[in-house]
């Protein structure tokens, strides 16, 4: 038995306000901001249709965040990347990679703080040390992203097979060109991502 509560209801009406059943009120996007860095679990539903509309008001949250002077998150280089992912043969990868990754930050958040209280203290510049374990953390992202890209490549495990006893199977030739595109789509993702753990 599990003593994880119920998500909060709140509900979305035509004139676009908020109500929170739970506390019998109305609420705006700031409110429930709030009740998201509180670790309040919450699902938004459209009145009238009864739709889930949780992930777009959750990305109004951030649009809102993101228009305050000095709150901005998202680089603009990231948002024109996540752009171009939609309607890609690797948006159905995106999603579960990025969530893997804020998970793994918001693991390592303290190492970080740690590392950070740590450069402020130190003769090195606090850029240098911070670049590092920003750089680990992409590597280490990388990694998981290239382990869970294998898991949807039928060909992968019959090309290792074949490349161990010094040979090629039938499959892996057919489809050598069509690996070589995903190796080099992988290759400029890893770049990309390079490029923003400098930033």
């Amino acid at each position: 038995m599990t003593n994880e509560k119920a998500p909060i209801t709140i509900k979305k009406y035509a004139n676009r306000r908020l109500y929170n059943t739970g506390t019998s009120t109305y609420v705006t996007l700031e409110d429930l901001a709030i009740m998201v860095k509180n670790g309040e679990d919450f699902v938004v539903y459209d009145a009238k249709s009864g739709d889930d509309i949780t992930r777009p008001v959750l990305a109004q949250i951030i649009f809102e965040q993101e228009g305050k002077d000095g709150q901005s998150l998202l680089p603009i280089t990231f948002l024109r990347q996540v752009i171009r992912f939609y309607g890609d043969s690797m948006q159905m990868l995106l999603p579960s990679y990025l969530e893997h990754s804020i998970g793994n930050f918001t693991d390592q958040q303290q190492k970080f703080r740690d590392q950070m209280q740590a450069a402020m203290g130190s003769k090195e510049l606090p850029g240098v040390q911070l670049f590092g374990a920003m750089e680990e953390q992409a590597r280490n992202n990388m990694a998981m992203f290239s382990q869970a890209f294998s898991m949807f490549n039928p060909f992968a495990a019959a090309q290792a097979a074949a490349k161990a006893q010094g040979g090629s199977s039938p499959a892996a030739n057919v489809e050598d060109g069509d690996l070589d595109a995903l190796k080099k789509q992988m290759a400029d993702m890893q770049a990309k991502i390079d490029g923003l753990a400098r930033k």
